[in-house]
């Protein structure tokens, strides 16, 4: 690993360089959401070959990638704080890959199991990192529109991977076999991993193609170790945890939105409707990429303006916003007898479930000093992805196999979770938005 790197007082970036930069990192982000997410549509088969239920396999899905995703992400975020996050991104990318394509040649549970665990290591790489170059590639007042077009990878990626992996596995699924070079005779469900992670190797790649930014601020020297200097962020966060636990906290149950419908959703539509998982992936997929990405640009477009105009709690508002309006559809659209219905009322859920989160980013950015931001993004993310990811999908899967006991009722658990969550976080808002805006009001007086 290089030296840590130092700050130096040279401008910003030139917006072509800042911008290329940002638009680079989001198509990493987009490709890290397909990588995940095409585990998701392969419920059945998963099931099927390894004898489990919803439960276990959601403690594969989410437990198992979130865990190591966000706990390496917080060592990862130390380094991001202190080396070349170019450089960090770059092997991150490569790893996730291999990683996902080796899900598709695992042989036993465990092996897929270890498989997951890895393509979760490799993306704790990309945010942590990415948000330390934001912050140092754009100025405050255009950090929540950065973020937020960095934060498109998220309603893309998800759209993209239900889309573009439910029509991988509906043509795989032609064939049940393919025999592969130096693989061997594999099934379609595990050709599905092959051919959307192996072209991640050539984005790894192109991400040589960006400039690491110069630092803003010096990252102190203190001869601590990561642990220690870990711990000093983590010290500094609980020091101001008011302004930090409405924030954090509200985001995180936030995500669980989506992510209960990314997974859970579609199988509203395959098990209650009948549709194929290409029919429902394009469908569900549509709905968060192209409702997302339109919800994620007016999220981050009104929190500067919001900020702009003297509202320091201007990213924490847009959240309050997006989870309180949320409430009746995600608590009614998997309840629905007709699908048509269902989908209409997914349509507002797939834009406010992206439309604060690059207002999340920046607010931890804005509230961190400079050299703890990647850190502290990291916990950020240890919070958002460990209830999102990982508490969601698995609260979902448990009620429908152990309070109703069918697969048939996975719309009434996800009705209840999604619905429950839009509530926590409304209330979470509320209650954080004074400890924030009075936390950045004493920051701007001294």
């Amino acid at each position: 690993m290089n030296e840590p790197m130092k700050a130096t007082n040279t401008p910003y970036p030139t917006p072509s360089i800042a911008w290329y930069g940002v638009v680079m990192l989001m198509l990493a982000y987009i490709v890290s959401f397909i990588d995940r997410i095409i585990f998701g549509l392969l419920v059945g088969p998963i099931r099927k070959e390894f004898a489990i239920n919803d439960t276990v396999f959601s403690l594969l899905y989410g437990w198992g990638f979130a865990f190591f995703y966000t706990f390496c992400g917080i060592f990862i975020g130390w380094a991001a704080d202190r080396y070349n996050r170019r450089k960090l991104v770059v092997w991150g990318v490569g790893f996730w890959s291999l990683m996902t394509a080796a899900c598709g040649v695992a042989q036993s549970f465990w092996q897929l199991a270890l498989a997951r665990i890895g393509v979760g290591v490799g993306e704790a790489t990309l945010s942590p990192a990415a948000y330390s170059m934001a912050g140092d590639s754009f100025p405050e007042k255009q950090l929540g529109r950065a973020l937020s077009v960095y934060v498109i990878g998220l309603p893309l990626g998800v759209g993209l991977a239900l889309i573009i992996g439910g029509q991988v596995i509906g043509y795989v699924a032609n064939n049940p076999f393919y025999t592969l070079p130096l693989i061997g005779t594999i099934k379609s469900w595990q050709a599905c991993f092959l051919v959307v992670g192996l072209p991640g190797l050539l984005l790894a790649a192109l991400l040589l193609t960006i400039k690491e930014p110069a630092r803003r601020k010096p990252t102190p020297v203190t001869g601590k170790s990561a642990v220690g200097e870990i711990l000093d962020t983590l010290k500094y966060m609980l020091s101001h945890w008011r302004a930090y636990a409405g924030l954090v906290l509200g985001f995180s149950v936030m995500g669980m939105i989506m992510n209960v419908f990314q997974i859970w959703g579609v199988q509203y539509f395959v098990r209650l409707h009948g549709y194929s998982i290409p029919d429902a992936g394009l469908y569900v997929g549509l709905v968060i990429g192209v409702f997302g990405t339109i919800g994620i640009l007016t999220g981050g477009w009104l929190a500067d303006r919001m900020r702009k105009a003297g509202r320091l709690d201007a990213t924490m508002r847009v959240g309050l916003i997006a989870a309180a309006v949320m409430i009746p559809f995600a608590a009614t659209a998997t309840l629905m007898p007709d699908p048509r219905v269902g989908l209409l009322l997914m349509l507002p859920i797939g834009f406010f479930t992206s439309f604060a989160f690059g207002a999340g980013g920046a607010a931890v950015v804005v509230l961190t000093p400079s050299h703890m931001r990647a850190q502290a993004s990291a916990v950020y993310l240890f919070f958002v992805n460990m209830i999102g990811i990982g508490l969601a999908p698995f609260m979902t899967a448990w009620i429908t196999d152990h309070v109703f006991g069918s697969d048939l009722a996975v719309g009434k658990s996800a009705a209840i979770v999604a619905g429950g969550a839009a509530v926590g976080a409304t209330l979470l808002f509320i209650w954080g938005l004074p400890h924030f805006r009075r936390e950045l009001e004493a920051r701007a007086e001294s």
